[in-house]
């Protein structure tokens, strides 16, 4: 338990000392945000504080932080250090300029700031990545909730397909209607949920919180925490691929820009952009002290290898019944709000990368239409299929890291190009760099179960080859920034439209 109330003060600390740094180093000022300089109704759409607050947690959130580290949890103790610092040092470092960047070019999506600062042929990989990632959110994300409805109710197969075409259709309905009509209306409701149901489980473990393990702060104690995972998965790359939601997700990348439209004014990112992502961090600390607690309680769940049955399991030990359907109730919003707001995103990105005007509904349409035809394809399979809900984790999650590690990049170089003090996401950056290729060359069927296939190099040997490629990426951000810098017909923000008087 001192283990976990430690992470929270890094978090609580980490928001008043850290974020007040990136937000100095960035330097937000009074000039018109989207929502204002290029209103269109559709996605630049003025909202409150507190609405594009609950916005923007729910558009990261979601059920990312819960299912995460009820499997993270399974490395121990050290999940209670290595989430906050983390996530106050990288993962809300990444929201926060991923969504100021973003609104300093008119609310552009990540692929299309990608393509402005490392070419069209970087911008163009990069789209194929984030829509490969989107799509596997989307069907991710449709499959959970409706799995969790199963879990409730009976007739499961005709239950299973009935909910799958109802969450499916909601999807696309609200990536269709303006941001304020659907999203802007439905998300403080659900945010509400979100806090409430985490502060129950909260509550649930004051009686046994001495329960909770603690991690020995010696030498010998934190050594033996890089080997306690029970099916001895490596803590570099797996913790980190594993919570994504609550240390670093480059879905939030994806997401931000979203809220970057709707912001009113810039001073307003640090507890947008940089606030949510330490409120997301404590909801993701109170669900693994849950499962940690679950796995000391019952130690043969540590043998599941569902996430979403560990979070059930773990809920109906803890609350009384009646909560605990209230709290799987909950969860069905909570992965819906990951999905439709994916959804969304595709089509966004889509439209920037293909320059087609989303005002008009019928334009929306057509854009959105190759997606559901795809995520319809990947829904069948994955439903069909023994172990497609794996398969479409791992890579999920993979890809979304990647992701992650572009946004760093991008933020390093845009802070190069400014002549700022790049080290604030340079450090992140290399890191998740050297994360996402330790997987890369380490995993394979011989090293991780539900991986099809790999590179299956041996881990000192990955660790080695990344780092190298992870410095020489940074390099890479670093001296294109300063270029770009000395490029007269280059400038890393767009100029605000104003309006006509």
């Amino acid at each position: 338990m001192i283990t976990f109330l430690i992470g929270i003060a890094i978090l609580i600390l980490g928001y008043f000392t850290w974020g007040k740094i990136a937000e100095k180093i960035f330097g937000p000022d009074d000039r018109l945000t989207p929502a204002y300089a290029n209103a269109d109704g559709v996605e630049r759409v003025p909202l409150s504080s507190k609405r594009n607050m609950m916005l923007q947690l729910l558009n990261i959130a979601g059920m990312g932080p819960i299912v995460g580290v009820a499997l993270g949890a399974k490395f121990g103790p050290i999940i209670f250090l290595l989430i906050p610092i983390g996530n106050v040092i990288g993962g809300a470092i990444h929201d926060y300029f991923a969504g100021m960047i973003s609104m300093r070019n008119n609310g552009a999506d990540l692929p299309s700031l990608i393509r402005k600062f490392f070419g069209r042929f970087a911008g163009g990989i990069f789209v194929a990545f984030v829509s490969i990632a989107l799509l596997l959110v989307v069907t991710t994300f449709t499959n959970i909730p409706a799995n969790f409805i199963v879990s409730l109710l009976p007739f499961g197969t005709a239950v299973l397909v009935i909910s799958i075409l109802i969450i499916f259709a909601y999807y696309i309905l609200s990536s269709l209607f303006p941001i304020d009509k659907i999203i802007g209306r439905i998300y403080p409701f659900f945010g509400g949920t979100l806090i409430l149901i985490t502060v129950l489980v909260c509550i649930a473990l004051i009686p046994q919180a001495g329960l909770i393990p603690n991690l020995p702060l010696s030498a010998e104690g934190i050594a033996a925490a890089f080997d306690a995972h029970p099916d001895g998965q490596p803590i570099l790359p797996m913790l980190f691929i594993t919570i994504a939601c609550g240390i670093m997700s480059g879905f939030h990348a994806t997401q931000s820009p979203i809220v970057a439209k709707t912001i009113r004014r810039e001073k307003e990112g640090r507890r947008i952009f940089y606030g949510m992502m330490i409120v997301e961090g404590v909801i993701a600390m109170i669900w693994a002290a849950a499962c940690s607690l679950l796995f000391t309680l019952s130690p043969e769940t540590l043998g599941l290898s569902n996430g979403n049955t560990i979070i059930t399991t773990a809920v109906f030990t803890l609350l009384p019944y009646i909560l605990g359907v209230l709290a799987i109730i909950v969860f069905i919003f909570l992965a819906v709000t990951s999905g439709d707001t994916a959804l969304r995103v595709l089509r966004t990105t889509a439209a920037e990368f293909l320059h087609i005007d989303q005002k008009k509904a019928q334009k929306r349409v057509l854009t959105l239409l190759p997606f559901i035809v795809i995520i319809a394809g990947l829904l069948l399979w994955s439903n069909l299929s023994p172990t497609g809900y794996a398969v479409l984790w791992n890579y999920f999650a993979w890809f979304n890291q990647i992701i992650a590690s572009c946004a760093l990049l991008l933020a390093t170089a845009y802070l190069a190009c400014k002549a700022k003090p790049w080290i604030i996401t340079a450090a992140p950056a290399a890191f998740m760099c050297f994360i996402c290729l330790t997987y890369l060359f380490w995993s394979s069927p011989e090293h991780l179960a539900g991986v099809p296939f790999g590179i299956g190099l041996p881990l000192e040997v990955s660790y080695v080859i990344s780092a190298v490629l992870a410095v020489a990426l940074l390099a890479g951000a670093v001296i294109r920034g300063r270029r770009l810098s000395k490029k007269a017909d280059f400038s890393p923000e767009c100029p605000a439209k104003y309006p006509e008087e």
